[in-house]
Protein backbone atom coordinates (compact mmCIF):
# COMPACT_ATOMS: atom_id res chain seq x y z
CA UNK A 1 0.00 0.00 0.00
CA UNK A 2 1.70 3.49 -0.91
CA UNK A 3 2.34 6.25 1.59
CA UNK A 4 1.29 9.57 2.27
CA UNK A 5 3.92 11.19 0.58
CA UNK A 6 6.25 13.95 2.54
CA UNK A 7 5.38 17.29 0.74
CA UNK A 8 8.82 18.63 1.73
CA UNK A 9 12.23 17.99 0.18
CA UNK A 10 14.51 15.54 2.80
CA UNK A 11 17.31 17.09 2.96
CA UNK A 12 16.52 20.72 4.09
CA UNK A 13 15.45 20.19 7.54
CA UNK A 14 18.67 21.96 8.44
CA UNK A 15 17.45 24.63 6.72
CA UNK A 16 13.64 24.73 8.44
CA UNK A 17 15.01 24.39 11.79
CA UNK A 18 17.53 27.08 11.19
CA UNK A 19 14.77 29.46 10.30
CA UNK A 20 12.22 28.63 12.68
CA UNK A 21 11.34 31.93 14.87
CA UNK A 22 12.00 30.46 18.54
CA UNK A 23 15.55 29.52 17.77
CA UNK A 24 16.47 32.82 15.89
CA UNK A 25 19.36 34.97 17.23
CA UNK A 26 19.93 38.14 16.34
CA UNK A 27 22.07 38.95 12.87
CA UNK A 28 25.35 40.56 12.99
CA UNK A 29 24.02 44.18 12.07
CA UNK A 30 22.41 44.47 15.18
CA UNK A 31 24.90 42.80 17.28
CA UNK A 32 27.18 45.41 15.62
CA UNK A 33 24.64 48.03 16.79
CA UNK A 34 24.38 47.17 20.14
CA UNK A 35 28.69 46.89 19.71
CA UNK A 36 28.63 50.35 19.33
CA UNK A 37 26.35 51.50 21.29
CA UNK A 38 26.81 50.86 25.07
CA UNK A 39 28.47 47.24 25.50
CA UNK A 40 29.25 47.68 29.01
CA UNK A 41 25.15 48.13 29.66
CA UNK A 42 24.71 44.83 28.45
CA UNK A 43 27.47 43.13 30.64
CA UNK A 44 25.41 44.76 33.54
CA UNK A 45 22.06 44.00 33.13
CA UNK A 46 19.65 43.80 35.58
CA UNK A 47 18.39 40.83 37.00
CA UNK A 48 15.57 38.99 35.25
CA UNK A 49 14.21 36.01 36.72
CA UNK A 50 12.88 34.77 33.11
CA UNK A 51 16.36 34.63 31.89
CA UNK A 52 19.03 31.95 32.09
CA UNK A 53 21.53 32.81 35.01
CA UNK A 54 19.15 35.69 35.60
CA UNK A 55 20.21 37.63 33.31
CA UNK A 56 23.62 38.29 34.49
CA UNK A 57 26.09 36.47 32.28
CA UNK A 58 25.55 37.39 28.47
CA UNK A 59 27.87 36.77 25.43
CA UNK A 60 27.57 40.24 23.83
CA UNK A 61 28.96 38.86 19.99
CA UNK A 62 26.32 35.65 19.86
CA UNK A 63 23.44 37.41 21.84
CA UNK A 64 23.38 34.39 23.97
CA UNK A 65 22.36 33.93 28.21
CA UNK A 66 24.38 31.80 29.74
CA UNK A 67 23.93 30.24 33.81
CA UNK A 68 26.80 31.21 34.92
CA UNK A 69 30.42 32.51 34.54
CA UNK A 70 32.05 29.18 34.20
CA UNK A 71 29.66 28.30 31.25
CA UNK A 72 30.00 31.51 29.85
CA UNK A 73 33.78 30.87 29.90
CA UNK A 74 33.07 27.74 28.51
CA UNK A 75 31.49 28.73 25.72
CA UNK A 76 34.18 31.46 25.00
CA UNK A 77 36.74 28.62 24.04
CA UNK A 78 34.20 27.09 21.61
CA UNK A 79 34.13 26.63 17.56
CA UNK A 80 30.74 28.64 17.42
CA UNK A 81 31.91 31.74 19.57
CA UNK A 82 35.44 31.83 17.56
CA UNK A 83 33.14 31.46 14.47
CA UNK A 84 31.16 34.69 15.37
CA UNK A 85 34.01 36.81 16.32
CA UNK A 86 35.38 36.30 12.89
CA UNK A 87 31.97 37.36 11.06
CA UNK A 88 31.76 40.44 12.76
CA UNK A 89 35.36 41.62 11.96
CA UNK A 90 34.41 42.79 9.04
CA UNK A 91 31.75 45.41 8.78
CA UNK A 92 27.92 44.53 8.33
CA UNK A 93 26.16 45.30 5.18
CA UNK A 94 24.58 48.89 5.32
CA UNK A 95 21.58 50.58 3.05
CA UNK A 96 24.87 52.98 2.14
CA UNK A 97 26.60 49.78 0.44
CA UNK A 98 23.42 48.97 -1.11
CA UNK A 99 22.55 52.21 -2.85
CA UNK A 100 26.36 52.23 -4.33
CA UNK A 101 25.69 48.57 -5.54
CA UNK A 102 22.59 50.57 -7.50
CA UNK A 103 25.02 52.55 -9.00
CA UNK A 104 24.85 55.55 -6.44
CA UNK A 105 28.04 56.11 -5.67
CA UNK A 106 31.22 54.56 -5.61
CA UNK A 107 32.50 51.24 -4.27
CA UNK A 108 33.97 51.41 -0.64
CA UNK A 109 36.35 47.94 0.86
CA UNK A 110 34.58 47.08 4.38
CA UNK A 111 36.96 47.86 6.77
CA UNK A 112 38.13 45.08 9.09
CA UNK A 113 38.37 44.95 12.41
CA UNK A 114 39.68 43.88 15.29
CA UNK A 115 37.07 41.93 17.09
CA UNK A 116 38.72 40.57 21.10
CA UNK A 117 36.54 37.96 23.26
CA UNK A 118 34.31 40.47 26.07
CA UNK A 119 36.19 40.52 29.56
CA UNK A 120 34.88 38.45 32.16
CA UNK A 121 32.65 39.91 34.72
CA UNK A 122 35.63 40.42 37.26
CA UNK A 123 37.74 41.89 34.44
CA UNK A 124 34.65 44.40 33.67
CA UNK A 125 34.38 45.29 37.59
CA UNK A 126 38.36 46.47 37.53
CA UNK A 127 37.79 48.72 34.86
CA UNK A 128 38.39 46.80 31.66
CA UNK A 129 36.78 47.18 28.86
CA UNK A 130 35.27 46.14 25.59
CA UNK A 131 37.60 46.54 22.49
CA UNK A 132 36.66 46.94 18.57
CA UNK A 133 39.34 48.59 16.88
CA UNK A 134 39.29 49.29 13.09
CA UNK A 135 42.14 48.06 10.79
CA UNK A 136 42.54 50.29 7.87
CA UNK A 137 43.24 47.33 5.08
CA UNK A 138 45.11 48.39 1.99
CA UNK A 139 44.61 46.65 -1.36
CA UNK A 140 45.12 42.96 -1.64
CA UNK A 141 47.72 41.94 -3.97
CA UNK A 142 45.33 40.50 -6.49
CA UNK A 143 43.41 43.53 -6.79
CA UNK A 144 46.89 45.15 -6.81
CA UNK A 145 47.87 43.64 -9.97
CA UNK A 146 44.75 43.76 -11.79
CA UNK A 147 44.53 47.09 -11.77
CA UNK A 148 47.90 47.22 -12.64
CA UNK A 149 47.27 44.97 -15.24
CA UNK A 150 48.69 45.78 -19.05
CA UNK A 151 46.03 46.27 -21.40
CA UNK A 152 47.03 43.76 -24.42
CA UNK A 153 46.09 45.31 -27.83
CA UNK A 154 47.72 42.87 -30.01
CA UNK A 155 45.96 39.48 -30.17
CA UNK A 156 48.64 38.16 -32.21
CA UNK A 157 51.20 37.99 -29.61
CA UNK A 158 48.11 36.77 -26.67
CA UNK A 159 47.30 33.46 -29.03
CA UNK A 160 51.40 33.06 -29.52
CA UNK A 161 51.72 33.02 -25.64
CA UNK A 162 49.22 30.84 -24.82
CA UNK A 163 50.45 28.26 -27.47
Amino acid sequence: MPYARKKMHSGDTHLRRRWRLRNRKKDLDEIDADLKSDPEKLLKQEVDLDKPGFGQFYCIHCATYYINDQAMQAHFRTKVHKRRLKALEIEPYTVEDSLRAAGQGSFVQPQKRKMETQPSLADVDDGKRIKVDTIMEEEKPAKQELSKAKKITDYKKVMEELK
